[in-house]
């Protein structure tokens, strides 16, 4: 049994092969090219009708994966690894969602704003917005990793959460180019800043940075990777 993920440089299948290479699962990756469209497809579209990355394919299921904390969970599940014990489920979903439905969604709205707007003006109020709600994301997540004294955002144990939240965190650093997260700001979170430290030593994640054409401190030094479509 093998996996196919489709990706493209830095788009958030990033977060899945991370986890798919510290499991050690096999998986075949297959290039998006998205500075020629590719995304938008036919052949593509036929994967996601979102013509969005990333997408995982398993032989055992009826139909392509979709959405990254989906695949994430499913991969959790169906190996049953890098989830906390059963009593902290709860913890697991509701962070992950966050991840995904809030810190994520506000990081898209941030470096796709003129998608979001009527006009040019209002580019600039709407990003200010968004820089203020991330800070407050971080520190709400410094928070909880305080609150379960760390090191990871659940506990003690790395779960797929801390893939996703340092993913995310290294795009808050480098995008929307000239106006994102500076080292500056992202210091007032100390716990956050050893999270990513720590998960870029991993030697899984070494080898997803290699792959997809990023150096080996891309979470808490990052540089923009090969072919980056931002």
């Amino acid at each position: 049994m093998s996996y196919t993920l489709f990706y493209s440089p830095d788009s958030a299948n990033i977060v899945v092969r991370m986890v798919l290479e510290e499991l050690a699962l096999p998986y075949e990756a297959l290039e998006v090219d998205r500075t020629q469209g590719a995304q938008r497809g036919e052949a593509f579209l036929r994967f996601n009708p979102q013509g969005l990355l990333p997408v995982l394919l398993d032989p055992a299921q009826d139909e392509p994966l979709f959405e990254t904390a989906a695949i994430l969970l499913h991969l959790a599940d169906r190996h049953q690894a890098l989830q906390p014990p059963p009593a902290a489920r709860g913890r697991l979903l509701k962070w992950l969602l966050f991840l995904s439905n809030t810190l994520h969604a506000d990081l898209r709205a941030l470096f796709y704003s003129p998608r979001y707007v009527a006009t040019e003006s209002a580019i600039a109020p709407l990003r200010a917005a968004l820089h203020r709600r991330v800070g407050e994301h971080c520190a709400l997540l410094e928070a909880e990793i305080t609150r379960h004294q760390g090191p990871c955002l659940l506990g003690a144990q790395p779960s797929i959460c801390d893939f996703y939240l340092a993913a995310c965190l290294r795009w808050a650093q480098l995008y929307p180019r000239g106006d994102a997260l500076s080292a500056a700001q992202l210091a007032q979170w100390p716990r956050l800043l050893a999270l990513l430290g720590a998960l870029e030593q991993r030697p899984a994640v070494q080898k997803a940075f290699a792959l997809e054409g990023m150096d080996g401190r891309a979470f808490s030094a990052p540089n923009y990777p090969r072919d980056a479509v931002v």
